[in-house]
């Protein structure tokens, strides 16, 4: 890894006149003499250590900012202050003859940045991880068999999956032109599982996810996760795991079970994926019926959701229409109309008022009276399966197996 200090540099402007260091009057000059202090460090001979105790200062000082209050008071040169912080300690980090672990460590703080701090210098942090990762595949070692072996049958994994009766079946329709789509489902608010409109996907065909493929495009990466089967629970918390202590711990089970026996779970469920791994992000598409909306390309928010099976999301709606697509896996997802709210039970709180206070498959019938008066449908989908969910719509999931899904928020 001798040449990997050449390729970060390279990434980087020319020189000190061209690395831009301008922020607002609420970052002090005490902070931006040091941001100088390191961006001069950068064109210079000083040692990886000293780089690294200035570029540690920075991140600790704009951490702290960063975490003081609500996230939306952050004020935005905060976050710019820590990507920077991040962009030094990768260059402390890479200099000279790093060792796997000072590479991996450097991926972690990219991914720190990018997830905590805000783009600078074109988004450099996402050009860095991707030398970085890149750099790591070169060099690692063939997959062990036995694991591999392990991937293998858990994907194949067959589960029992729900009786649905016709009469509450979810319709099926195979690729219906856009008219039809808006005239018979959009309008009306319609669910119903589009069928053949992702079989193009990259996902599905080129680069089929699977564990061992997102281990070899995202397993050194650092990912928010979820820890608890729902996020209603008590014990519900978030943490941040690399892909692959996350697939370890619990797509694979290895993982120690709680106090009362029960098997630990998480759920990566986040909007950033595929901003922060764009090689997963390049392995799907926006389905054509997004057009139908009013707002832009721009505006509609994709989501990834993988996790285990018997991984919940609690009855709850959004505020806007949105495509369930099944990549890997599947879900059982019952749906409600808004028009049954009523009987549905939301929590009172702010924070919870889009989400049921009903544990839909084992409800408190004295508790909640109303429930079992409310309309529903239902349905599993399987890999290739799209979920027309409308806005408003209650929605309760949960996976039968090992689940990756995609979905589009749109309006």
């Amino acid at each position: 890894m001798a040449s990997l200090w050449s390729k970060i540099s390279a990434s980087l402007p020319v020189n000190e006149e061209q690395f831009p260091l301008q922020f607002g009057d609420k970052v002090e000059s005490s902070v931006l003499e040091m941001l100088k202090w390191s961006r001069q460090q950068l064109y210079s001979n000083t040692t990886s250590a000293s780089r690294m105790l200035n570029a540690q200062i920075i991140l600790d000082i704009s951490w702290e900012r960063l975490n003081t209050g609500t996230w939306r008071h952050v004020d935005k040169d905060w976050r710019r202050v820590y990507s920077y912080g991040c962009l030094f300690k990768v260059a402390a980090l890479c200099q000279g003859n790093p060792s796997e672990n000072d590479v991996l460590q450097a991926v972690k703080t990219c991914d720190m940045g990018l997830l905590m701090g805000a783009a600078i210098l074109d988004n450099i942090l996402q050009v860095f991880v991707r030398i970085l990762h890149r750099e790591l595949r070169n060099t690692s070692k063939e997959e062990d068999k036995s694991e591999y072996a392990e991937t293998k049958r858990i994907k194949i994994v067959n589960p029992c999956a729900p009786l649905i009766k016709e009469e509450l079946a979810v319709s099926r329709i195979k690729c219906p032109s856009l008219e039809s789509f808006n005239a018979n489902y959009l309008l009306p608010l319609k669910p119903v599982i589009l069928e053949r409109i992702i079989d193009h996907w990259p996902a599905l065909n080129n680069h089929p996810w699977s564990i061992e493929y997102l281990r070899s495009v995202a397993g050194c990466r650092t990912v928010p996760v979820e820890v608890g089967s729902r996020y209603t629970d008590e014990d519900w918390s978030q943490t941040l795991l690399t892909v692959n202590e996350f697939i370890d711990k619990y797509i694979l089970n290895k993982v120690q079970t709680s106090q009362n026996g029960e098997k630990a779970l998480g759920y990566l469920a986040q909007h950033q994926l595929f901003d922060q791994i764009p090689e997963l992000k390049e392995d799907i598409r926006i389905p054509d019926y997004c057009c139908l909306g009013e707002g832009e390309e721009d505006d509609i928010t994709v989501n990834a959701w993988f996790g285990p099976a018997g991984t919940v999301s609690p009855l709850h709606q959004d505020p806007q229409q949105n495509f369930l697509a099944q990549v890997v896996g599947s879900k059982y997802v019952r749906l409600y109309s808004p028009e049954d709210t009523d009987k549905l039970y939301p929590h009172q709180s702010q924070l919870l008022y889009n989400t049921s206070q009903v544990e839909v498959e084992n409800p408190d019938a004295e508790r909640f009276p109303e429930f079992a008066k409310a309309l529903y449908v239902e349905c599993v989908l399987q890999p290739g399966d799209v979920l027309f969910i409308p806005v408003k719509h209650w929605h309760y999931v949960r996976s039968l197996d090992v689940s990756f899904s995609v979905s589009f928020w749109w309006s």
